[in-house]
Order: structure tokens, then C-alpha cells, then sequence
């Protein structure tokens, strides 16, 4: 997410050079994202690392080079239309609200109706079978990858375009909000049950309990801890009934 923010700052027309890509420049960053995303999927299946290890490790390297093209120097944005877009509103929504639909939309076509969503599933269930069965592990498990790079890219240029700046700090702290998101929304973190519609719950669930604690003055490091009540408990409630197949703990 810092990388495409930084990279898409610095591709339209901005305080820190003469670029003036325009929409070109977002996809750029977009595409860029994807690129981050088919690294991990690359390092994961090919060199046989945990997702988990390998994105976090991906995740470094992004904000280090978020961190060489900040320079010391934080590129605003000075293309009109971007500005107009980022206060634009619809149907008493922002512009980016219908951004962020589109996207859930897409995903959950691809996760319905699409031999990815439906291997995808089946290799989070069980990857041996899946493998035994012909499908070219692999191959989707890096598509998988890279899709969710280019969302993540989506996110970095919607933080710029939201900011009218690009920062370092886009996505930091994110990991675990996202974590907890999708366990509250039923994804099992061993894999093979979960989807879209039941993140976007979860984002929901957490989003609205975030802002009551806000609103009932509760500290922000008390808030942390509840976050973490809720991962555990969400769980070990989802895990539950499955305790008796689950031989193996991922």
C-alpha cells in the first residue's frame, strides 16, 4: 500500500516533479501492487515459505522502497481531478465508496463464478487433494497472490487520493485490523471456509465496535487489547466445531 501511494504521488501531476500521468499513473501503481503480490506468491510456492512469512517479509520490502521514493520530501498532489474526486460525492456518498463496492463486487464474481474461486476454496481446504486432483496448485495460488497485490495497490491509491498526499504510512497497522476482520467474519485461518461478503461483515462488525469504543472515550491502547479478545474469540468459535478434524494446527 506504501508503495503505490508513494508511486502513484509522484506519477501525477505533483509538488516534487514534472510527472503528469494522470490515470495512467494510477493504474501504474495499481499494476505495481500486483507485482508486490506475484513476488509473495512466487516466494511462497516456489520456495516453499508460509504465506504468512512470506507476505509480511514482501510487506517489508515495500515500505522500504515506499521510504527511498519519499526521499525525505512528501509529494502532494496537484492534479485537479484527483482533488475534485477525493471531495466528489454521489447519492451522499464519497466517489470512493463506490470504488470500494466495485471492487467486493468483482471479488465475489471471481470467487462464484470462476475456476480461481472455486480452486482457491478447495486448496484452502485441503492443497494435497487438491494437487492430487490435477489442478495446477501453483499456478492459482500465485494468482490468488497477485490479485490481492492489485487490491492492496487500490487501497495505497485510494489513502493518496483520499489524503491528496502520499505517505509512508499507508497500510501500517493495518495487518491486524485485516486479520481480525476476516476471522470475525468466519474465515478460518487454516483455511478452506470463508469469502468476500463475510470479510466485508467482519469489517463492518469491527469497524462499528472501533468507533463505539472511540465514542466512549475508551484509550486507544485498551482498544488494541479488545482487538485481540475478539481475534482469539472469534477463533476459537469458528474452530470449534472442527476441533475434532483439525489434527494439524497451522
Amino acid at each position: 500500500m506504501a508503495t503505490a501511494a508513494l508511486s502513484m504521488a509522484l506519477l501525477v501531476a505533483n509538488t516534487r516533479n514534472d510527472n503528469d500521468l494522470g490515470l495512467l499513473g494510477i493504474v501504474l501503481a495499481v499494476v505495481l501492487g500486483a507485482c508486490f503480490g506475484l513476488l509473495s506468491g512466487s516466494l511462497s510456492t516456489g520456495l516453499k515459505i508460509p504465506s504468512f512469512m512470506t507476505t509480511l517479509g514482501v510487506s517489508a520490502i515495500g515500505i522500504g522502497v515506499a521510504t527511498v521514493l519519499f526521499g525525505g520530501i512528501q509529494p502532494v498532489v496537484a492534479d485537479p481531478v484527483i482533488r475534485e474526486w477525493a471531495s466528489g460525492r454521489l447519492f451522499g456518498l464519497t466517489r470512493l465508496t463506490y470504488v470500494a463496492l466495485a471492487v467486493v463486487i468483482v471479488a465475489v464474481l471471481i470467487q462464484r463464478y470462476t475456476r480461481l474461486g472455486r480452486y482457491t476454496r478447495a486448496i484452502g481446504g485441503a492443497e494435497e487433494l487438491t494437487l492430487l486432483s490435477g489442478i495446477n496448485v501453483r499456478k492459482y495460488k500465485i494468482l490468488a497472490f497477485t490479485i490481492a497485490g492489485a487490491c492492496y495497490g487500490i487501497a495505497g491509491v485510494m489513502v493518496t487520493i483520499q489524503l491528496g498526499t502520499g505517505i509512508v504510512q499507508a497500510g501500517v497497522g493495518q495487518n491486524f485490523a485485516a486479520i481480525t476482520a476476516a476471522v470475525v467474519g468466519g474465515t478460518l485461518l487454516s483455511g478452506g471456509r470463508g469469502g468476500v461478503l463475510q470479510s466485508m461483515v467482519g469489517v463492518l462488525i469491527v469497524t462499528v465496535l472501533t468507533n463505539g469504543l472511540i465514542l466512549a472515550g475508551v484509550s486507544p491502547y485498551v482498544q488494541g487489547a479488545v482487538q485481540g479478545v475478539i481475534v482469539v474469540a472469534a477463533v476459537v468459535i469458528t474452530a470449534w466445531p472442527l476441533r475434532k478434524r483439525l489434527r494439524v494446527v497451522k
